[in-house]
């Protein structure tokens, strides 16, 4: 079992470069759809990932409906938009056995309007104040989405052995 983060065609190599680097900490596959806003040699995206690009498995993908392709269980796919009605806490992620995968739209337009509406029972969003912006950022976004995927699948043997003995901080 796996859980992925996907980027339907992102633009600003900054953003992919920090849900790289999330990803990296939590054993996560990142999905990208093209075309990219960026080339993945980009120096903002390798500065924003850092040096934890090795130990992310990147899955590139010429299209939509060639990423739809790969996804095994559709009932595993979640659409992450703020125009969803269920909040992202809503669905039950403990599911070891299959793939998860969180589909994020390009950050100026989000996810193409006609997909939305035919999978609306997939969508999932993060409440928000919309009388104060248009939309959270797409790596905080990620990152709060797939921390409560790990909570539900109680963090999925994320490495521990960098927890303070409390006999230590005294």
């Amino acid at each position: 079992m796996s859980n992925h983060i996907v980027l339907f065609e992102p633009l600003m190599p900054a953003n992919t470069g920090n849900i790289a680097r999330t990803c990296a900490g939590t054993d996560t596959i990142l999905d990208l759809i093209e075309p990219l806003g960026f080339s993945l040699d980009d120096k903002h995206l390798k500065r924003a990932g850092l040096d934890y690009w090795d130990k992310v498995q990147i899955n590139r993908h010429k299209s939509l409906p060639d990423f739809l392709a790969t996804v095994a269980d559709p009932t595993h796919l979640y659409l992450v938009s703020k125009f969803a009605s269920k909040t992202y806490v809503d669905p039950d992620y403990s599911d070891n056995n299959n793939d998860h995968y969180f589909l994020f739209g390009k950050e100026t337009t989000g996810l193409p309007e006609p997909f939305m509406r035919k999978n609306a029972e997939k969508a999932i969003r993060i409440p928000q104040d919309d009388s104060h912006i248009r939309a959270l950022n797409l790596s905080n976004s990620a990152a709060i989405v797939i921390y409560e995927v790990l909570r539900q699948q109680n963090f999925n043997n994320l490495e521990q052995s960098h927890l303070y003995d409390n006999d230590k901080l005294k």
